[in-house]
């Protein structure tokens, strides 16, 4: 029986001894690594994290206090201590534990983490309402060192420490440097002295000694205090903490739990909010991870023995892939061509640009609003700024692309990463609103390229435009273009499949179809054509849409339009618009994600679940074909 069986609650955790602590923060570990090396998951950032989390636990009577991860990634311990490793062997699955903290979940989960840089706020807020209602909950935080340099971070650390809410300490989770036995013991004494009572009151009882003695005891308190601050300047690593109104703890070790535990519970003692810096390395007790942390950051399975990744089988490289190369290419030719990213160089594929041709790479760390705005800047100055972030984080930067980009008319393009649904990352991580929130903005084009020849020539003409573009392509691969599809890019609807031999008669059904749901689209009409004649047009445009492609459908009897993208304000919502703005009149059938968070799991799974698969989309067609046309009499 392992540590891990025997803990199931505070008091069963707080009876161990430091042995047991050890082999529990082994077994947690152990516990990971099997489940990622089968499902994928972020393993490096949770390894690294064990032992905060478990004396976190065991400081704190949860869920009556609060424990809150930035990002929640990093936080599958703090799930299995809180009776969830049953579900641990479907991590990320349907029916199976999320990979982020979730309130629906579990009353251990604060807040549904997935965005980084959003949890001191939020714990701000919960400390606020405490204090407003008369509660006495005491609030952690754990944040990892580069959630903790968004802005929103500095946004809230700057209310925390005006504001000196007590009984709030954030953990900065640092795992980007290793940790001196001499730094350590210093921090450690240093910090005793600042918190120790004894201390704190005699300094309090001289200064007020002093102050009283008149015109020369003010001169030496403000000597004092002066020397105070050189001497904080001089020995304490914290002083930006400090200045934001937090009392400054560590750095401390934060692999030794009973040093995260003794400082935490000296944190939560103190009349003021408290940041305390932990030093951790990040994929702890895994050597592939150790080595390799961005590889096993948000890895897919693996073997757990070696740590060797198990790639999947594809003949297709990914749209990343093809959008990364394609930017080299351009750039090659074009020395205005620049590329930003918001701490997703290899996510986002830019790292094949800033190894080719470092000085017209640009990194702003996690800060969407910034990348964005950096690239209106070198847009005023004549450059070709190309801004790659995943479509679930550029809704963080809405206000900046309408104000600073769509307003003045700026030429750069938006490579969006991750459009439409991408599976076991679940709510916080699908790209289902970049449509809908792009579309109403003035000036922005949207295009979704359905292969990945039509990704390259998309990438191509969009550099050659004035004004801001988006390029939204899914997660994977999208397949290579067929000789018949290979035409030249531009604002024209093609189309893609028909059942009909005589391409000029009109199909029964016309199918509007955007990006990856064209080959689904195709897929499904495969099936449809049994009954009925139907016509699959590759839309390519979610902004502008081809009118002479939405007014030949109308004259079928059946007009569907497909996306994976939210039905609400989507693109079939556009081509409702251009249906309405031309005086038409047509039967419409609209398809794609529903009006809700759809939750983890694979993409098949979830395409299935939300009725956009090929299968899904056929029934649907063909359900609202029957009550429109007389079976077999038209076709």
């Amino acid at each position: 029986m392992s540590a891990l069986d025997d803990v199931l609650n505070k008091e069963s955790l707080s009876q161990l001894n430091t042995q047991e602590l050890n082999e529990l923060a082994e077994d947690l570990r152990a516990e990971m690594i099997a489940a990622t090396s089968l499902n994928g998951g972020h393993l490096a950032s949770s390894l690294g994290a064990v032992e905060l989390i478990i004396a976190a636990h065991r400081v704190l009577d949860l869920p009556h206090d609060k424990l809150l991860f930035d990002v929640g990634h990093q936080a599958y311990a703090h799930k299995m201590l809180t009776g969830r490793l049953g579900g641990f062997s479907q991590l990320r699955q349907s029916g199976g534990v999320s990979g982020f903290t979730r309130r629906n979940e579990s009353v251990f989960d604060v807040h549904d983490s997935g965005h980084a840089s959003d949890a001191v706020a939020t714990a701000a807020g919960i400390a606020t309402a405490r204090d407003y209602l008369g509660g006495d909950e005491k609030i952690v935080t754990i944040v990892g060192d580069a959630s903790i340099a968004g802005g929103l971070s500095f946004e809230a650390l700057n209310y925390a420490g005006q504001a000196q809410l007590k009984k709030f300490v954030v953990i900065l989770n640092d795992n980007e440097m290793s940790i001196a036995p001499s730094v350590g013991a210093l921090s450690s004494y240093l910090a005793y002295l600042r918190t120790n009572p004894h201390y704190t009151n005699t300094r309090d009882q001289l200064e007020a000694h002093l102050a009283s003695t008149g015109h020369i005891g003010d001169i030496l308190v403000r000597l004092g205090e002066r020397a105070k601050q050189a001497t904080k300047t001089f020995f304490v690593p914290g002083m930006l903490f400090e200045e934001f109104g937090f009392t400054y703890l560590g750095p401390i070790n934060g692999h030794d739990i009973h040093s995260v535990e003794d400082t935490l519970i000296r944190g939560l003692s103190l009349d003021c909010p408290v940041l305390i810096h932990a030093i951790t390395q990040k994929g702890k007790g895994f050597e592939p991870a150790e080595k390799n942390p961005e590889i096993f950051h948000g890895v897919g399975p693996f073997d757990a023995k070696t740590g060797e990744l198990l790639k999947k089988s594809s003949s297709n490289p990914t749209c990343t892939q093809v959008f990364a190369e394609t930017l080299l290419e351009e750039a090659k030719k074009d020395e205005s061509i620049v590329a930003i990213t918001a701490a997703m160089p290899d996510g986002t594929g830019l790292a094949l640009l800033r190894d080719k041709m470092p000085k017209r790479f640009f990194d702003v760390g996690i800060a969407e609003e910034c990348a964005v705005t950096l690239a209106s800047g070198m847009a005023i100055q004549g450059l070709t700024p190309v801004v790659a972030i995943y479509s679930t984080f550029l809704q963080r930067a809405y206000d900046e692309i309408s104000t600073n980009i769509c307003l003045p008319q700026h030429h750069v393009i938006f490579a969006v990463d991750r459009a439409g649904l991408v599976g076991e990352d679940g709510s916080t991580h699908h790209g289902m609103f970049d449509i809908a929130y792009l579309r109403t903005l003035p000036h922005m084009r949207i295009i979704a390229p359905s292969n990945s020849d039509e990704l390259k020539n998309a990438l191509k003409f969009a550099l050659k435009l004035d004004g801001p573009v988006a390029i939204r392509y899914p997660r994977g691969s999208l397949p290579m273009a067929q000789e018949s599809q290979q035409e030249p890019f531009n604002f024209l609807a093609r189309e893609a499949w028909t059942s009909l031999e005589d391409t000029s008669l009109i199909p029964q059904i016309t199918v509007l179809a955007l990006g990856k749901m064209v080959n689904v689209a195709i897929e499904a009409c495969k099936t449809i054509a049994q009954t009925y004649s139907v016509s699959v047009i590759d839309m390519r445009w979610a902004k502008p849409i081809d009118t002479e492609a939405v007014k030949r459908a109308c004259q079928s009897k059946l007009v569907v339009t497909l996306e994976d993208g939210t039905k609400e304000g989507g693109f079939g919502s556009g081509v409702l618009e251009e249906i309405s703005d031309s005086g038409r009149n047509a039967n419409t059938l609209i398809l794609g994600l529903p009006a809700d968070y759809i939750s983890h799991g694979s993409l098949n799974d979830l395409y299935r679940q939300c009725g956009i698969d090929s299968q899904g989309v056929a029934d649907s067609i063909l359900e609202r074909a029957s009550s429109l046309i007389d079976n077999g009499s038209d076709k």
